[in-house]
C-alpha cells in the first residue's frame, strides 16, 4: 500500500510542470483568439536581434487552435513521462531542450518568424528515444520502444517537406534531444531490484524444466 501511493505521489508530481506549461500556451492562444492579437512578432526572427525575444517566448504562441492542439498532447504526454521517470534530471532536460533548442534556431535557421512547442516536442522524444539507446537499462529501453511506436512517425518531420512549418526547429529540438540525452545519461540510474533477478531465475528454470520435459517425452 505504501508503495502504491508513493508512485501515485510521484505520479501526480510529474503531471504539475507540463499541466502548467499547457495552461500557459492555452491560455495565451485563447487571449490572442479573443483579442485577435497578433503574437507571431514574439517567434524567433534567425540572426535579427529583436528576434532574439524568441528564444524565450516562441514557444509559448502558436498560429491556430489546431496548430496547439497538434502540439498539446505529445507535450503532456512526452513530458509527464520525462517528469515521472527522470525526476532528479527532469528540469534541467527540459531548461536545456528549451533553450539551446531555439537558440539554434536563432542562429541556423532561415530568416522568417519561427513559432510554437513543436521544437520542443522533437527534443522530448529525442531525449526518451536516445536516453534507451545510451543508458542501456530496462526501464529506458522499454520506454524507447514505446517513444518510438507511438511517436515514430515524427522523425519524417526534421525534413523540409512542408511550406509553413518550422522543420529547423523539429531538426534542432531532435538534436538536442540526442545531446540532452548524453549529457544526462548518468543520471537517474535505474536500480534493478533483487526480486527482478529472482523473478528472471524463476522463469529460466520453468524453461529448463519444460524443454526437459519435451525431451524425455520424445
Amino acid at each position: 500500500m505504501k508503495e502504491n501511493s508513493k508512485e501515485k505521489k510521484k505520479f501526480l508530481k510529474s503531471l504539475k510542470f507540463p499541466f502548467l506549461f499547457l495552461l500557459v500556451i492555452i491560455s495565451i492562444e485563447i487571449i490572442s483568439s479573443i483579442f485577435e492579437l497578433n503574437f507571431v512578432p514574439l517567434g524567433i526572427l534567425p540572426r535579427e536581434m529583436l528576434g532574439l525575444i524568441g528564444v524565450f517566448t516562441a514557444p509559448l504562441i502558436h498560429s491556430s487552435i489546431e496548430h496547439l492542439y497538434s502540439n498539446a498532447i505529445p507535450l503532456f504526454v512526452l513530458g509527464t513521462s520525462i517528469f515521472y521517470f527522470y525526476p532528479t534530471s527532469s528540469k534541467r532536460v527540459a531548461l536545456v531542450i528549451y533553450f539551446l533548442t531555439n537558440s539554434l534556431v536563432w542562429i541556423f535557421a532561415r530568416e522568417s518568424f519561427h513559432i510554437g512547442a513543436s521544437g520542443i516536442v522533437y527534443g522530448l522524444f529525442s531525449f526518451l528515444f536516445f536516453s534507451g539507446i545510451f543508458r542501456k537499462d530496462k526501464r529506458a529501453i522499454t520506454l524507447s520502444v514505446l517513444t518510438i511506436f507511438i511517436y515514430g512517425g515524427m522523425a519524417y518531420g526534421i525534413f523540409p517537406t512542408k511550406d509553413g512549418i518550422s522543420w529547423e526547429s523539429h531538426l534542432f529540438g531532435f538534436i538536442t534531444g540526442i545531446f540532452t540525452a548524453y549529457l544526462f545519461r548518468k543520471k537517474d540510474i535505474y536500480k534493478q531490484y533483487d526480486w527482478e533477478d529472482e523473478e528472471l531465475d524463476v522463469d529460466v528454470r520453468e524453461l529448463k524444466i519444460s524443454h526437459n520435459s519435451k525431451n524425455l517425452e520424445k
